[in-house]
């Protein structure tokens, strides 16, 4: 399986943000993850859905919206308007997470799930069915530059034993590196989001080249 680089523009310089999709497209990324931070379910503000429709027009790569609101399921059509093609809810943020799958396919787009470090991945087990991604989060959410999670590790293992044969993606998101990717994609991650490893420095094209390995 294919290993996909989905750089983080939290990262970005949000003064160029336009500049900045183009730059990591023509990099090489696979695709765009964006995330929309409420305040509420973690203590972060970052896009909206004005954001992502005035970015859209600078690349034709995935957009990757990684939603951590608190609800979610009211503005799930807002995301899928403004250009999302994944939409990803986190399983500690919505209390009928079937139905908000339901929702995002409905709308035509890829779903997806997300799992804080501290929740096991059995939330999944009866969604299998309406999934397109897990995503694992590796960090815990709200900031970029955190330190990675080992635990983690062994849940994407858990997961993609889980998921069998079943045409789901394994992503990971925190504390994403040159160090920590083969791990992750021994276990069985095929999704590696990354910020700082890949804004750090302008070489974005050498920086994706060193996490895909």
């Amino acid at each position: 399986m294919s290993v996909l680089i989905a750089p983080s523009i939290l990262s970005a310089d949000f003064a160029r943000l336009g500049d900045e999709v183009k730059a990591i497209d023509e990099a090489g990324c696979d695709w765009i993850h964006i995330d929309v931070m409420d305040g509420h379910f973690v203590p972060n503000l970052t896009f909206g859905p004005p954001v992502i429709k005035a970015i859209r027009p600078w690349t034709k790569k995935t957009f990757d919206v990684h939603l951590m609101i608190d609800p979610a399921q009211p503005y799930l059509e807002d995301y899928a308007k403004a250009g999302a093609d994944i939409i990803v809810v986190h399983a500690e943020a919505d209390r009928h997470i079937d139905r908000s799958l339901q929702i995002i396919r409905g709308l035509g787009k890829k779903a997806g799930i997300s799992l804080n470090p501290a929740t096991p991945e059995s939330v999944i087990e009866y969604v299998l069915d309406k999934l397109d991604l897990v995503l694992v989060m590796s960090v815990n959410p709200g900031f970029g530059g955190q330190s990675f999670i080992e635990s983690q590790v062994e849940k994407v293992a858990r997961i993609r034993r889980m998921i069998g044969s079943r045409a789901i993606d394994i992503e990971v998101d925190g504390g994403v590196t040159p160090e920590t990717a083969p791990r992750l994609i021994a276990a069985g991650a095929n999704v590696l989001v990354a910020g700082s490893a890949v804004f750090k420095t302008k070489d974005y094209a050498g920086n994706i080249a060193a996490i895909r390995g």
